[in-house]
C-alpha cells in the first residue's frame, strides 16, 4: 500500500511540479479510495483494468505480459511495481490505448515493448501523466498523444521507431520534461501543437533530436507558444530508416533542432553538439515540402513560415561539415529566411548561415 502511494504521490508531484498552473493531474482521492488491486505476475492487467472502478490505482507485480491494454474509465493509473514489461502477444497494433473516455490516465514504471504502430498512444485524452515509461521498438511511435491535453511526459525514454520516439501532436499544454530519445528518427517531435514545454530532455543518435512542426493537411493548423529549453541535443546522426516516401523519411540525418513553419517558438539554453548537418535551423514548412516533392498547392490550408521564432542563450558548437542537401549548408545556425520577428541572440556558435543573424531587440 505505501509503495502505491508513494508512486501516485510522484505522478502527481511531475505534474504539478513543472506545470502547476496548466496541468490536470488526477484527484488524490479518488484514487485513495481505490488503492489495492494487484495484479499478480502472469495475471492480466486487462482483466484487472476492465474490473476497476473509476480513480482506481492498478499495481503491477514484476514480469512480462504479453496482451495490449485498453483504458475506456477516467482515473485510471497503472504503476508498475519492479520490471514490469508490456509485449507483443502477436500481432498488435498499440501496446496501451486510452480513448477519450479515459480523461485523468497516469502510467508509471513500465516498459511497453515491440508492437507494431505505438507504444502508448493517447487519443482526445484530457489530463495524463506518463512518469518513468520505456518504449522499445514500437513500429513508428513510442509515446504518441493526440488530440491531447494537460499531460506531462516525465522521466521517459524511447529507442528504435521509424518515426518519433516521444510525440505531442495536435495537442495543447503537454510538457516534456527530463526524457531520454535515441534510435529513431525523431527523437521528441512537436507537431501542430501550441503550449508545450519541451525540457531537461537528451536526444543523440536519432535521424533529428527535436522536430518542432507545423504540417498541412492535418485537422490543427496551427502551432504557436512552444518552449524548448535546456535540453541537450548531441550526435544525431542516424541514417533514416522512416518508411520510404512518408513525410518523415525527408527529415535530414544530423539534424539537431529543427523549427519548421511553427509560430513563436522559443529555443533557449540548449546545449547542441556534433550534429552534422546543423545545430538549430529554423525554417519554413514549405522547405521540407520542397525535399518531399510536394506541390505549394498541398500547403494552401496553413501558413508554413515561422514567424517570432527566439533562438537565445544556446551553446552550438562542432555542428556541420556534411549537408545532406545540396542547397543548404551544414552550419550550426541555420534560417532560411523565411517569415518575420524571427531573432537570435547570445548564442555561442562558431557557423551560421545568415551571418549575422537578427538579433532580437
Amino acid at each position: 500500500m505505501f509503495r502505491a502511494r508513494l508512486a501516485f504521490v510522484l505522478i502527481v508531484t511531475a505534474a504539478a511540479c513543472y506545470d502547476a498552473a496548466r496541468l490536470t493531474a488526477p484527484p488524490e482521492a479518488d484514487r485513495s479510495a481505490s488503492l489495492g488491486a494487484i495484479v499478480p505476475a502472469g495475471g492480466s492487467i486487462q482483466a484487472a483494468i476492465d474490473a476497476a472502478a473509476p480513480g482506481a490505482v492498478i499495481r503491477i507485480s514484476p514480469g512480462t505480459y504479453h496482451e495490449a491494454l485498453t483504458i475506456a474509465k477516467p482515473r485510471i493509473t497503472l504503476i508498475g511495481l519492479g520490471s514490469v514489461v508490456i509485449e507483443n502477444p502477436g500481432a498488435a497494433e498499440d501496446g496501451i490505448t486510452v480513448g477519450d473516455a479515459g480523461d485523468g490516465f497516469g502510467l508509471a514504471n513500465v516498459t511497453v515493448r515491440g508492437f507494431e504502430e505505438n507504444g502508448v498512444r493517447l487519443d482526445h485524452v484530457n489530463g495524463f501523466v506518463l512518469l518513468h515509461v520505456r518504449a522499445e521498438n514500437d513500429g513508428e511511435y513510442g509515446l504518441f498523444p493526440v488530440f491531447s491535453s494537460h499531460g506531462a511526459i516525465v522521466n521517459c525514454s524511447a529507442s528504435g521507431h521509424s518515426d518519433t520516439g516521444i510525440y505531442v501532436g495536435q495537442s495543447e499544454y503537454v510538457s516534456m520534461l527530463g526524457n531520454v530519445a535515441s534510435g529513431n528518427v525523431n527523437g521528441l517531435e512537436i507537431e501542430n501543437s501550441s503550449h508545450i514545454l519541451a525540457a531537461g530532455n537528451e536526444a543523440f543518435d536519432n535521424v533529428a533530436g527535436i522536430l518542432v512542426v507545423l504540417l498541412p493537411g492535418l485537422d490543427v493548423k496551427t502551432s504557436a507558444d512552444v518552449l524548448v529549453a535546456r535540453n541537450r541535443v548531441h550526435d544525431n546522426n542516424h541514417v533514416n530508416f522512416a518508411t520510404p516516401g512518408e513525410i518523415e523519411s525527408f527529415v535530414p540525418s544530423g539534424s539537431g533542432i529543427l523549427v519548421v513553419g511553427t509560430d513563436r517558438t522559443t529555443v533557449s539554453g540548449n546545449v547542441v553538439t556534433g550534429n552534422q548537418f546543423t545545430g538549430i535551423a529554423v525554417g519554413s514548412t514549405l522547405l521540407l515540402g520542397a525535399l518531399a516533392g510536394l506541390p505549394h498547392e498541398a500547403f494552401a490550408d496553413i501558413e508554413p513560415n515561422p514567424d517570432g521564432a527566439r533562438i537565445a542563450g544556446n551553446t552550438v558548437t562542432g555542428n556541420g561539415g556534411a549537408s545532406p542537401i545540396p542547397f543548404l549548408p551544414a552550419v550550426d545556425l541555420l534560417w532560411d529566411g523565411s517569415g518575420v520577428g524571427n531573432c537570435w541572440q547570445r548564442n555561442r556558435f562558431a557557423t551560421s548561415v545568415p551571418d549575422p543573424l537578427p538579433a532580437c531587440r
